[in-house]
């Protein structure tokens, strides 16, 4: 049958109000389901896709297309092996009746099965024609089965009734077309009849069809049904709003789906609260206002925040006064609270709350947050001396990077940690340097964030990750499949980003070293220098495949495991530069053959001596390395790797004739061990900067 002759099909559960955070993909997994379940009864034609509708009180699909009854169709099953069927008198087995039971196949069916070979086994195929389900007959339970699919993680029951779902539910629509479909779900009858807004909409509102599911919400029900569409309009509303005000919105990420999660026909409106709160800082009352107001906080031009916020409201009056009057007056004790936990944490000194941190677990084997503090203070003063810089500073950073989760403020909202250890910091007098680091400590904290800036904030932030590192590595807490709940993967990509980005010229084997070191004897028992390392050059190898770095490349710098991070971008962007060159791939291979031939080398290899070589190909091969022995080191020091590896082309037409003539393998044990010695000095030329021979696989 064609789509055209096919009616819509209109799902709708009607709900008291659902979880907002959970809305969308509640929406998302309903409709998918339905879509799923109608799909596997043969009930869809071809044409478009399904739209989903997700609003606080309802879910909803609506199907193009959908037949009335699906068509017959042939099946082929398959019984069980022939050996498994019938007994020795080849009569059927109580196995194979029960079987044909459970299946309500006929007995008589089995004269028309078919024996096939499957696998090494002869086996019994029954081929019938079926019955197209009836859209009547199968309805409710598509939409009982998709309920049961939905990510709801706590049922609740209501009324008198045994009915489970995530809300009571008061309302089922099924329309096809303009007609109701029939069925239960949830102890509800289908109807076509439905309900609009709470408040600005009155009583039942009868759907017609179901393609007018949309509009007859929109007017009269003043229901926005499709979540992307209300989304768009107040996304759209509040960015006209901020432009009136000649103010930006403060991004908050979520915040929008959440609101669109709340209204049904939203409408923004403009907030205000007393500019005496400004006084404190602005993210605590940021946070309160988008966290427990769900408002939209305005910056002016230099990013400062303005004592004007915008509510979007589920309600539309020719006068919202009462509306912005209500918000404010709800918003005030929230910034009230703010203010006294900022007034009341500045009357103790962040380095006075330390012996209080002896009071908080960091890890039942790792101690407590006290004991994390001191070896925090004394890794990030090893890191200064590393850096050049300042180690009483980097030290004083460290002590008191975790001195603000014993303060109010962080204690009412944990989000805050570090910005209010700055603030507090920089009230007690501390160095500049030491209150940025105790915000910046935590960064970056995800893809794309802000590094800590300033060797001091350096120090602070590689110590706090490299400590937890090292620590849960240590205690056998490390991290498999998508388990991470110390977040270890996003403490090795800061330290990495760190180090390559900033960029610090630190050795990574001895930060790790380093930290390690900060425990006290007996508190790691698994081992943690290689593993951490394993650990973070994976991370590497993935976050330089995000760079845009060909595969090989990468494979060809990390296989010889380096642990100055920051040099690693530059022998990148030199190996694509020698790939340019006519000689790269043929110097790969010759690199991939030497190593074959020394891993089968016993013993420790001489240096070549001149007088040994019997072969005109050989020498002249030891003097053109003997033109790299000084080249290749120097440019590698001087950090010119290119240089270095475009310098490997002055031996490429020795190194091909040197084994198009000579036999490395001979019988006499001085010469082959000569030879041997000679291609040993060549393959550290060749992996000078990377392993060459991973280039081209």
């Amino acid at each position: 049958m064609n789509a055209t002759k096919n009616p819509p099909l209109l799902i709708e559960l009607l709900t008291e109000e659902l979880p907002p955070k959970a809305l969308s993909r509640l929406g998302e997994v309903f409709s998918a389901q339905i879509h799923a379940g109608l799909a596997q009864r043969h009930l869809l034609t071809a044409g478009e896709a399904y739209q989903w509708f997700a609003t606080p009180r309802r879910l909803a699909i609506l199907v193009p297309g959908v037949l009335a009854v699906a068509p017959d169709a042939s099946i082929t099953e398959k019984i069980m092996p022939v050996a498994v069927a019938l007994d020795a008198a080849g009569q059927p087995t109580q196995a194979l009746l029960r079987k044909l039971e459970a299946k309500n196949i006929p007995v008589s069916a089995i004269a028309q099965f078919e024996k096939r070979p499957d696998g090494k086994t002869e086996t019994f195929f029954y081929q019938a024609m079926v019955k197209g389900a009836l859209l009547d007959d199968v309805l409710a339970s598509i939409v009982i089965d998709a309920l049961k699919k939905l990510p709801i993680p706590k049922l609740m029951r209501w009324s008198d009734t045994d009915h489970q779902f995530v809300r009571p539910v008061h309302g089922l629509v099924q329309l096809h077309g303009d007609r109701v479909v029939p069925g239960e779900v949830l102890g509800l009858r289908s109807r076509n009849i439905t309900r609009g807004h709470r408040f600005l909409s009155s009583g039942d509102i009868t759907l017609s069809q179901a393609d007018s599911y949309v509009e007859t919400l929109k007017s009269p029900g003043k229901v926005l049904v499709n979540f992307a569409e209300r989304r768009n309009a107040i996304a759209q509303q509040l960015d006209a709003k901020a432009a009136e005000l000649k103010a930006s919105i403060n991004p908050s990420e979520g915040l929008l789906d959440e609101v669109t999660a709340l209204v049904e026909w939203p409408v923004v409106y403009v907030g205000e609260f007393e500019s005496e709160y400004l006084e404190v800082p602005q993210e605590c009352l940021i946070l309160t206002m988008q966290q427990n107001q769900k408002y939209f906080p305005l910056l002016d031009a230099s990013k400062k925040l303005l004592n004007k916020f915008l509510i979007v409201s589920n309600m539309q009056v020719a006068d919202p006064k009462h509306i912005i009057q209500g918000n404010a007056r709800v918003v005030r004790p929230r910034l009230s609270d703010a203010r006294f936990f900022y007034n009341q944490d500045r009357k103790t000194t962040l380095a006075s709350r330390l012996e209080k941190l002896g009071n908080v677990v960091y890890h039942n084997k790792l101690g407590s947050v006290l004991q994390r503090v001191e070896r925090l203070e004394a890794l990030a003063e090893k890191i200064a001396v590393h850096l050049g810089a300042n180690t009483a500073l980097a030290a004083r950073a460290a002590r008191l990077t975790k001195a603000d989760l014993v303060t109010d403020m962080v204690g009412e909202f944990p989000e805050l940690q570090g910005i209010m250890g700055r603030y507090y910091a920089r009230h007690d007098g501390e160095d500049p340097a030491v209150a940025d680091a105790i915000q910046s400590h935590y960064q970056p904290r995800f893809a794309g964030d802000a590094l800590p800036q300033g060797p001091i904030a350096c120090a602070a932030a590689l110590a706090d990750k490299l400590d937890a590192l090292s620590g849960f590595f240590g205690i056998g807490q490390i991290p498999t499949g998508d388990k991470d709940p110390f977040g270890l993967r996003r403490a090795a990509l800061g330290v990495l980003r760190i180090l390559m980005e900033t960029p610090l010229p630190l050795d990574l084997a001895t930060l790790i070293a380093d930290a390690q070191a900060g425990f006290t004897t007996g508190v790691l028992t698994h081992p943690v220098s290689e593993p951490v390392l394993d650990f973070m050059l994976e991370r590497l190898r993935g976050l330089l495949r995000d760079a845009g770095y060909a595969q090989d490349v990468i494979e060809a710098v990390l296989a010889q495991r380096p642990t100055r991070i920051d040099l690693v971008p530059a022998k990148l962007d030199a190996l694509r530069e020698f790939l340019t060159l006519d000689d790269a791939l043929a110097l790969a291979a010759a690199n991939k053959r030497i190593g074959n031939i020394l891993k089968k080398a016993e013993g420790e290899l001489p240096k070549p001596d001149f007088l040994l070589f019997c072969e005109a190909a050989e020498a002249a091969l030891y003097e053109q390395i003997k033109s790299l022995d000084n080249l290749i080191p120097q440019q590698v020091s001087n950090e010119n790797y290119l240089g270095a590896l475009s310098a490997l082309s002055l031996v490429r037409a020795e190194v091909d004739q040197f084994f198009d003539k000579v036999m490395v393998n001979v019988d006499d044990s001085a010469v082959r061990a000569n030879r041997l010695g000679l291609l040993n000095v060549l393959f550290k030329h060749l992996n000078a900067v990377a392993d060459i021979s991973k280039l081209g696989v």
